[in-house]
């Protein structure tokens, strides 16, 4: 039998794990995920239900307590490098997936800054892998709930089985009720952006983003 892929999955909370992934995760029982999530460590109550989701998605995980406050002040990402790679198990996976630079709605900053800094470590080879995945999502500008992006490299519409039971994580694990916005909008379909090769992603980052501002490249 064949060794099961390692995949880190690298979130800010609990519950973006679920929210842009967790389908993705559902379909594969030839994986063996770690999530990690950034923040809230020390929250009393998402803290224990993230556990609890993460063992309905099969995976292990830590958390972090990476500021989280209402304000988003801006993290140094340096710092933010640090923490990641104090806090991982493995610096080195088949799969790693993450946020985008770009964030997955109309703006939340500590996506943004996660994404920055998960391709800045790879790029640095102080994160390795065979394939970098990050989520593609878009909200148009807060026009809509965000949605996966057709355009991107992997578009999967999930079967109606695992939407429900990603909804479910959200309702009865993590207590979101439904008129929420977390319920509301939990997509069903999933995206992302796949590299392979770091020129990709460079590529990538030149056509997509302010690269010059971020320090990424």
């Amino acid at each position: 039998m064949m060794d099961k892929k390692k995949i880190a999955v690298i979130v800010a909370h609990p519950d973006d794990e679920t929210l842009w992934a967790g389908g993705t995760l559902l379909s594969h029982p030839d994986w063996e995920p770690f999530i990690l999530s950034l923040c809230r460590k020390n929250d009393p109550d998402r803290a224990p239900k993230f556990q609890k989701a993460i063992r309905f998605l099969n995976a292990q995980g830590v958390m972090a307590d990476l500021d989280d406050g209402p304000m988003q002040s801006p993290q140094n990402l340096n710092q933010l490098s640090d923490l990641v790679l104090k806090t991982l198990p493995a610096h080195t996976y088949d799969i790693i997936i993450t946020h985008s630079p770009l964030g997955e709605y109309t703006r939340h900053l500590r996506h943004e800054e996660i994404g920055k800094t998960i391709i800045h470590l790879w790029l640095e080879n102080k994160l390795r892998c065979d394939e970098l995945l990050i989520f593609a999502y878009e909200d148009g500008n807060r026009m809509y709930c965000p949605k996966a992006q057709k355009q991107a490299d992997l578009y999967f519409n999930l079967p109606n089985k695992l939407w429900q039971q990603k909804e479910n994580i959200l309702i009865d694990i993590y207590g979101f009720q439904r008129d929420s916005w977390e319920v509301k909008c939990c997509p069903k379909a999933e995206a992302f952006w796949i590299f392979s090769t770091k020129d990709a992603a460079i590529d990538w980052l030149k056509s997509n983003i302010n690269h010059e501002s971020t320090g990424i490249i």
